[in-house]
Parts: structure tokens; C-alpha cells; sequence
């Protein structure tokens, strides 16, 4: 997958989160997104994920030299991030089904395969409500390493793991990276984009953070 930005800007009412990014994210490349909390890491992950549109600018993605459509672009795209949640009432068991009806794993990986390689086999039957929260970190970068799809997006994907957990999540993503695109969000833990090449730096596009007040009535006004 390959991703062009041109001139994105991002707002929220007075609020700019960033402007003006450009950049091209070669396809099969391995990019960081660094920066502190509240740069706009997530909000671009957000964007590139096309779960928000930029406020201007254009965005295009392309998958074996042919654009894809915004409306298909979910087939693409697989994400792990601490914001998005998990359904807890579903079992794993249905949890991971549910799962496969919309995006596929890797080399016919079956559910079963998945929780295993989570260390989550034991809880096969258990509601996710119930897990740790370490577990379901775990479970949403497995669901999202592992499936089958061009363009990985992970945000903060050390978060709520123990130091095992760590060195688990180190190892699968690098054994699961081939012929894919990677984009990390990080706060500059080192760990969680080791494999990166490529950096975006959030804070040379923040520009003003406030927009201009808009001007109130002229002398003489009605």
C-alpha cells in the first residue's frame, strides 16, 4: 500500500492539530509517527486509516500501482490503538469470528491459531469483559498483526503490556511484516517502532494551534 498525503490540515472548530503534511509513504515501507501526547499522532493514524477526513488537502492510496476507493479502503487496512474497543460481551471465541467475517488473517490462520499465538488459548470460552487489560491489548494486536491486509496501522501498541508481553509483540509483528506497509504511532518508546526507517515528526507540522478569532462587528454596525 502506498500513501500520499498533500498538503493535509486537520481541524477541530478553532482547533488545528496539524497543517499542511506532506509526504509519500512508499509501499512495503516501515514509518514512524513520533511526537508527545497531544501532537496529533492518533489524529493522523485516524486519517490514514480513513476513519476521519482531513479538513483540506487531498489523500490518496494505492494498492499495487491502482487507487483505492475510500469506500474500500477498510479491505486494506487493519489497526491496534488504546481508543478502540472490543466487544465485551462476545467471547474470544466470538470475538475472533466476528473478526474474520470482515477481514481474513494471514495464511488461513484459523481463530484457534490466533489465540494461541496471543497466549489467550485458556480463555477461549471467556466474555472479553472479563479480560485483563493486558490481555486485550493483546488480542487487538494480534487481530490487527495478523490479518491479512496491506497497510498496518498500530498506535502506542506497547501500551498495558508487561515486559513478556513486549518481547512477544517484538517478534510477532517481525515475523508478520512481509509485503505489507507499516505505520507506528509512538511517543518515542524506542520499542514499539524498531523496525521503522522512515520518521514523521508531528511537531514540524503543528503550526498555530489556535486559529484566528473571527472579527467581530466594524464600527457602525447594525
Amino acid at each position: 500500500m502506498e500513501i500520499e498525503l498533500d498538503a493535509i490540515t486537520k481541524e477541530f472548530g478553532r482547533e488545528r492539530v496539524f497543517k499542511n503534511v506532506s509526504c509519500l509513504i512508499a509501499a512495503g515501507s516501515r514509518t514512524a509517527i513520533l511526537g508527545p501526547n497531544g501532537s496529533g499522532k492518533s489524529t493522523l493514524l485516524k486519517v490514514l486509516a480513513g476513519a476521519i477526513v482531513p479538513t483540506s488537502g487531498a489523500i490518496t492510496f494505492r494498492s499495487r500501482g491502482k487507487n483505492v476507493a475510500e469506500e474500500e479502503l477498510y479491505r486494506y487496512v487493519s489497526i491496534a490503538a488504546p481508543y478502540l474497543g472490543l466487544y465485551e460481551d462476545l467471547s474470544l471465541k466470538e470475538t475472533l469470528a466476528f473478526h474474520a467475517r470482515f477481514s481474513a488473517f494471514r495464511a488461513g490462520l484459523t481463530g484457534q491459531e490466533i489465540a494461541r499465538s496471543a497466549y489467550l488459548e485458556s480463555a477461549w470460552d471467556k466474555p472479553v469483559l472479563h479480560f485483563s487489560s493486558g490481555m486485550k491489548q493483546r488480542l487487538k494486536l494480534a487481530l490487527a498483526i495478523l490479518s491479512g491486509t496491506d497497510l498496518l496501522l498500530l498506535d502506542e501498541p506497547c501500551s498495558n503490556l508487561d515486559a513478556e508481553a513486549v518481547e512477544w509483540y517484538r517478534k510477532l509483528l517481525a515475523s508478520n511484516m512481509e509485503g505489507r506497509t507499516l505505520i507506528v504511532a509512538s511517543n518515542r518508546q524506542a520499542v514499539e517502532y524498531e523496525l521503522c526507517t522512515e520518521f514523521i515528526e508531528m511537531e514540524r507540522w503543528k503550526g498555530s494551534k489556535s486559529l484566528p478569532s473571527s472579527p467581530g462587528p466594524g464600527p457602525g454596525s447594525a
